[in-house]
């Protein structure tokens, strides 16, 4: 005797194929968003970065996707105002506007630029509270000079 498939078993399969390849799909995204994937940036560090100084002296901003940077700005043109020295420009040597490869590990965010990695980049992110506001920084040194950013 041959058993037959039912419409309650059909629907009961489907139902079960959806939720078993949803579960892949979202421990898959889960894995390329908490950073254990270790060619990617710190998911608190995706987004855009403005400078957050009141008159900064140098000006730029920073675009950080999954395992890309873009660095904007902080032109070299920017190092001719009062008070400027080109050592203390945040990304001076990496290449502008052009979307590189890199990635954060403990604490450092390294480039590709121009087909080499760069040395590590140390960085400080936190945030800060305000009733309902939440506000994300990040803070580089360069040429011990301090360049905070926040993220818009």
């Amino acid at each position: 005797m041959k058993k037959r498939t039912t419409p309650k078993t059909v629907k009961w399969l489907v139902v079960f194929s959806v939720v078993l390849a949803f579960s892949s799909i979202l421990l898959a995204c889960d894995w390329l968003m908490d950073g254990s994937n270790p060619n990617t940036f710190d998911w608190d560090l995706r987004g855009t970065w403005v400078s957050n100084d009141i008159a900064p002296r140098y000006s730029g901003s920073l675009i950080i996707e999954m395992n890309r940077i873009t660095i904007k700005d902080y032109s070299e043109s920017q190092t001719l105002y009062p008070g400027g020295n080109d050592l203390e420009r945040p990304f001076r040597n990496f290449i502008k506007g052009v979307a590189l490869q890199g990635y954060s590990n403990e604490g450092k965010i390294f480039i590709q630029d121009a087909g080499a990695w760069k040395e590590g980049i140390p960085y400080t992110y936190w945030t800060e509270s305000s009733g309902f506001t939440k506000t994300e920084l990040l803070r580089f040194e360069f040429g011990g000079r301090q360049e905070t950013l926040k993220k818009q």
